[in-house]
């Protein structure tokens, strides 16, 4: 595959694999509206601009709160962890962990997922197909109980009379939410995080460089034959991860909502029905339709490197290991599970190709995002 051809299909998957897709149902709130004029977007080189809702437009002052509210640790409920604790900016905002560490140390049966380009996620969870606003994503970790992450459940006031203790933070709330007579309130503690997380951008990997601004120099040759390597059908690699968030469905400014999609990647099946452990069941825990029996959202590849351990679970520790799994079409009995996707068939690669394919996927990291000072903690420790 020439280096146009490997562009052009980069460039057309997600078209493709969006049609495929059903839109949302009609009904209820539509919050697939977008400001036209929303926000002055300075945007890598290729990347369409991302939806903001019409009931939270983004400005400075309301981006600025919510990056001090992301890293601050009064936001949880015994004031010993913030939303930075499970989303390092140095591990691409996920935490080494295989299963995410509450404030009140109860582990979470899935990983911290990574934040990178998580504006233009169609949906926000390893397997919650109803979580599709950062709005509304950002109240889970405050108010779970099971497992307890930040643990303000019961103790919302008491997390707000901390933060209306603090002259600054009286200011920059009504900086961020001019005209309100209580602009200190859990919405818009959650609506300040969600801003701050859609300006979360990763676009300067070196991949992006060479697709996008004939950078030839920005990938080494075993790269540019791992490229071809996930591109193609023999892996099916691209299939699942798509477009430029190397992800799934995106929502993005001008495209119609898209319905999230789910895949059983052959992890598990400890019964004859296929069904996963019962702490991670898949999204059928959310839709209870068999056909979700062990599915999860393919997470953004972007800075992959970054993120190990790998999986919802962080069962598999190395990417060498994830493309081994792939490889042999899943894990011990998973490979029979009878809900497995059939893009998992498995595939031969040489020891050379593998690790082509290792360059390729370390061609993703965006060393600028994981950086960027915009993107670091305001707080001194």
């Amino acid at each position: 595959m020439t280096r146009n051809a490997c562009i052009a299909a980069w460039i057309a998957l997600p078209l493709v694999f969006l049609a495929s897709v059903p839109l949302e149902p009609a009904g209820g709130t539509d919050h697939r509206r977008v400001r036209a004029d929303a926000w002055p977007w300075t945007l890598p080189a290729g990347f369409p601009a991302p939806q903001i809702p019409l009931d939270n437009p983004l400005s400075e002052q309301k981006i600025e709160l919510g990056r001090y509210l992301f890293f601050d640790k009064r936001l949880s409920g015994n004031a010993t962890q913030s939303c930075a604790s499970c989303h390092q900016p140095e591990r691409a905002f996920t935490d080494g962990l295989a299963g995410a560490i509450g404030s009140t140390g109860e582990v979470h049966p899935r990983s911290a997922m990574s934040l990178a380009n998580v504006g233009y996620n169609s949906t926000l969870t390893w397997q919650d197909p109803t979580l599709r606003r950062l709005e509304d994503q950002a109240l889970v970790p405050m108010f779970n109980r099971d497992p307890v992450e930040l643990g303000l459940a019961g103790k919302d006031e008491e997390v707000l009379d901390r933060l209306r203790e603090t002259v600054a933070y009286t200011a920059m709330f009504e900086a961020a939410f001019p005209g309100e007579s209580q602009p200190i309130s859990i919405r818009n503690i959650a609506f300040a995080i969600a801003s701050f997380e859609r300006t979360l951008i990763a676009g300067n990997a070196p991949y992006f460089r060479w697709v996008y601004l004939d950078d030839r120099e920005a990938l080494s040759p075993a790269a540019r034959r791992g490229v071809t390597l996930f591109f193609s059908d023999r892996t099916k690699c691209s299939t699942c991860h798509v477009g430029f968030t190397f992800s799934g469905p995106i929502r993005a400014r001008g495209l119609e909502q898209i319905d999230p999609v789910f895949h059983n990647t052959g992890l598990y099946s400890i019964d004859e029905i296929g069904n996963y452990p019962a702490e991670s069941a898949g999204a059928i825990e959310n839709t209870g339709r068999d056909k979700d029996r062990g599915a999860f959202r393919a997470p953004t590849l972007l800075n992959i490197e970054l993120t190990a351990p790998y999986m919802h679970d962080g069962s598999i520790e190395s990417l060498p290991e994830v493309i081994d799994f792939y490889a042999t079409g899943g894990r011990g009995p998973g490979r029979s599970n009878p809900n497995k996707s059939e893009r998992i068939t498995g595939f031969e690669l040489s020891p050379g190709e593998k690790r082509d394919l290792l360059a390729f996927l370390r061609s993703l990291t965006d060393r600028s995002f994981v950086e960027n000072p915009k993107f670091s903690s305001p707080f001194v420790e």
